[in-house]
């Protein structure tokens, strides 16, 4: 069993089993700032933000000069013969077979298309400030998301680790127990059983300390990959990750108009009522100006890089406008346009639930931080008391006065009311975060 735990120690000295040299010190802040660099989601964000650009240049484009560049190249095998009427009576009065056209013909030209008035290409590019305003918004409500399950993991890693620390303390008081009733018992001055629970107690602390180890590895590691941070690299947290201020939190709460998650419904709204006028525009007449230019290659030979008497060639030009007025589409038109009011009218829906929910998840978070201040402070003088409660055990044990049992017992009550107390510190740091995000404050946590 000795030789078991040497090789576990010689192990995890060299991080075999869990690494702890090379730590880089990672603050709240420094994780989040890590996130928001290198986190897919937020470099998804940011590209959609960057590709909105692109988009409302697809639509403005819709209001610009249209240039087409066409060619085309005929080969008639059989020219197509009509009947002309024998007007001089030399025929006999019987018609002429005359062909129309040539063998080849080659036909390049250049076409312009100006709208001149497009009610849906107008409305398009109303919509384009707004729709870059959406994906803007869009970036800011993923970079809060990502930022409050930053915030909740890191906070979730360091409870643990105080967790971690608790049982450490408790395994040390144990094995300097245990290690007194062993030299007693080898005097003759204590009993085997004693030294055998005190032994099972350490085995039991020591087992859960490696429990709570791996399981930090895998909070950490899930915590690296909420960031977007290698998981093999190693990391550490400063000791005041816990620290309550109360002049952070406890701040008025800000308008629900103003949270990110409303603010993109109604961008969203706002982008819906451009895509109904833009429906509703089908109603307007629409005015575009055509123009173009070319050349038509026509003779018995290839037209192109020949010359001769059968080879001619004419240019030709037309500038014309377009007007197209709908009279009636079988209600195809409003139909479309009911529909389009009916998204908006969802998303309308969607704003007061949105606002409810938000509502709610701040009132909650109000409560479960007044409630865990109480139970920080309850816990805090529990945790001394049972400090205090050892003490007392303890003297009374080496004085034969208290036995094992109150003696274990009254370690883990200790330890008890130090996971509770980093439990309640946990619970007051999660409610903490709502209250600032229910604030809009949520990129404050960058300064942590």
């Amino acid at each position: 069993m000795n030789r078991i735990r040497k090789w576990l120690l010689i192990l995890l000295s060299f991080g075999v089993v869990g690494g702890s040299y090379a730590q880089e010190e990672l603050t709240l802040g420094e994780a989040i700032q890590y996130a928001l660099k290198n986190k897919a989601d937020a470099k998804k964000s940011q590209l959609d933000v960057i590709n909105a650009e692109n988009k409302i240049s697809e639509v403005r484009a819709n209001a610009l000069p249209q240039i087409n560049l066409s060619a085309g190249l005929t080969y008639n095998p059989i020219i197509q013969k009509i009947a002309l009427p024998d007007f001089t009576g030399q025929n006999g009065g019987n018609p002429s077979l005359v062909e129309m056209g040539q063998k080849w013909q080659a036909t390049p030209t250049i076409s312009l298309t100006q709208q001149i008035f497009n009610q849906s290409v107008f409305t398009g590019l109303k919509a384009a400030s707004t729709t870059r305003a959406f994906y803007q918004i869009n970036h800011e409500l993923t970079e809060e998301q990502l930022i409050e399950r930053v915030a909740n993991s890191y906070y979730d890693v360091y409870q643990s680790k105080l967790e971690l620390a608790t049982i450490e303390t408790n395994l040390q008081n144990t094995t300097k127990t245990r290690d007194v009733i062993d030299g007693l018992y080898k005097n003759g001055l204590a009993k085997k059983i004693d030294l055998d629970r005190t032994n099972v107690a350490v085995n039991n602390l020591e087992s859960s300390k490696q429990q709570m180890i791996n399981a930090i590895q895998l909070k950490e590691n899930a915590l690296k990959f909420v960031i977007g941070m290698d998981v093999t690299k190693e990391i550490s947290m400063p000791k005041n990750t816990f620290e309550i201020d109360l002049a952070k939190a406890l701040v008025d709460t800000s308008s629900l108009d103003s949270r990110t998650e409303v603010k993109l419904l109604e961008t969203q709204k706002q982008l819906l009522g451009y895509n109904k006028k833009s429906i509703e525009a089908q109603y307007y007449p629409t005015l575009s100006l055509n123009a173009n230019y070319g050349y038509t290659g026509f003779g018995q030979q290839f037209p192109i890089f020949n010359s001769g008497p059968s080879i001619n060639w004419a240019n030709f030009s037309t500038i014309g406008v377009n007007l197209s007025f709908p009279i009636f589409t079988g209600y195809a038109t409003r139909s479309k346009v009911r529909q389009a009011q009916i998204d908006i009218d969802k998303v309308s829906v969607d704003i007061e639930d949105t606002k409810l929910g938000l509502l709610l998840a701040s009132e909650n978070a109000k409560k479960q931080l007044k409630n865990s201040l109480l139970t920080i402070n309850a816990q805090s003088d529990n945790v001394k008391l049972a400090k205090e409660v050892l003490f007392n055990v303890e003297n009374n044990y080496k004085n034969g006065l208290a036995t094992l049992t109150d003696l274990l017992d009254a370690e883990k009550s200790y330890a008890e009311a130090q996971n509770s107390y980093s439990t309640a510190l946990l619970n007051y740091k999660v409610a903490e975060i709502q209250i600032i995000k229910s604030n809009g404050n949520l990129k404050s946590l960058i300064n942590e």
